[in-house]
């Protein structure tokens, strides 16, 4: 299934990049993936996410100001899946913060 991209919005706004390394099998990841973004919708300063997932995996979510980007990363429910990654999902992972300055897009 093809996903569609995050939409381009109105810089300046924040990226916050996550690559991870999986460990092997799933033990809920999937659901709790799915819990997460739709988690991260009801946020205030959310704004989109963008996503490719396999053993290695990337997620980019997108924030009005840092203000939201810290308040999701402390959200209760966003914390206790953080901790279950380190205990039975990742393998590694890096997190990024960037402020986006400039965007642009093709599409067919």
């Amino acid at each position: 299934m093809r996903m569609p991209l995050a939409p381009l919005f109105s810089p300046p706004y924040f990226a916050v990049i996550f690559t991870s390394l999986r460990t092997e099998g799933d033990a809920d990841y999937g659901a709790m993936a799915e819990r997460m973004e739709e988690l991260a919708r009801e946020q205030s300063g959310y704004l989109g996410i963008d996503s490719a997932r396999s053993e290695a995996g990337i997620t980019v979510s997108y924030w009005r100001d840092l203000e939201s980007v810290r308040s999701w990363k402390q959200q209760w429910e966003h914390r206790d899946a953080q901790r279950q990654g380190r205990e039975k999902w990742y393998e590694a992972y890096t997190v990024r913060v960037c402020r986006v300055e400039h965007e642009y897009d093709f599409a067919k």
